[in-house]
């Protein structure tokens, strides 16, 4: 099993050109090891959101290379990249993005179809995911019937559900409340401690606290 699930290794991002280019990453390397819990943060238009979208596999390099569980992604089309994106990475962000006419259980469903899971191994894996997040008597409420810590719940069993090689989110506690936060962090908490390699970008300290790792950007480039 290859040690480094993740590596940025010179990359630079340019959007634009001549007088208003931007350049949001700036010959930035970056690695993350099987195990980690590592937080990101800066300040907006330090470059951290263009980072987790190139480590989600959701934009790519201007330069530089990006492997992901020893795959390099420049190498790929943009089919094997979403196949890619679906079977090695889960995704929490701060909006939940559940489909409201489903229920939970068939949300947490959803990457198992773009997978080939089989449906009643679907429905098994999904109420499992769903009971490890402590959602095990929710399972047919429909998004509206669950409160913001719950969705958030279901976003982690849906994030977790096709075993990830690597857990990003993003923000993942920007609309919650105090409590809720707690909870959810404790979610993460328990996930990275049976294994899961999670990576955090958020502004507040005490969320990045809970990582085991932190890493700063600055305008395109990690501080330090």
């Amino acid at each position: 099993m290859i040690d480094t699930v993740a590596e940025l290794i010179h990359v630079s991002k340019v959007y634009g050109a001549a007088e208003t280019q931007v350049r949001a990453l700036d010959d930035l390397s970056l690695s993350v090891q099987r195990g980690d819990y590592l937080a990101v943060m800066g300040t907006s238009g330090s470059g951290k959101s263009t980072a987790m979208n190139i480590l989600g596999c959701l934009d790519r390099p201007s330069s530089g290379s990006y492997r992901l569980n020893g795959v390099a992604i420049n190498e790929l089309d943009d089919d094997e990249l979403a196949a890619l994106r679906n079977r090695e990475l889960g995704f929490v962000f701060q909006q939940f993005h559940l489909l409201p006419h489903m229920s939970a259980l068939e949300n947490v469903m959803l990457p198992m179809i773009y997978a080939g899971v089989g449906a009643e191994q679907r429905a098994l894996r999904a109420k499992e995911a769903l009971e490890r997040v402590g959602l095990g008597a929710r399972l047919n409420n429909k998004p509206n019937q669950l409160s913001g810590g719950q969705q958030q719940r279901v976003a982690i069993a849906r994030a977790i559900i096709n075993q990830p090689a690597l857990l990003l989110a993003d923000e993942p506690t920007g609309a919650l409340d105090s409590r809720t936060t707690a909870e959810v962090l404790g979610i993460l908490d328990e996930l990275h401690d049976q294994g899961i390699t999670v990576v955090i970008v958020t502004h507040e300290d005490d969320v990045a606290a809970r990582a085991q790792r932190i890493v700063h950007f600055r305008d395109g480039r990690i501080e330090g």
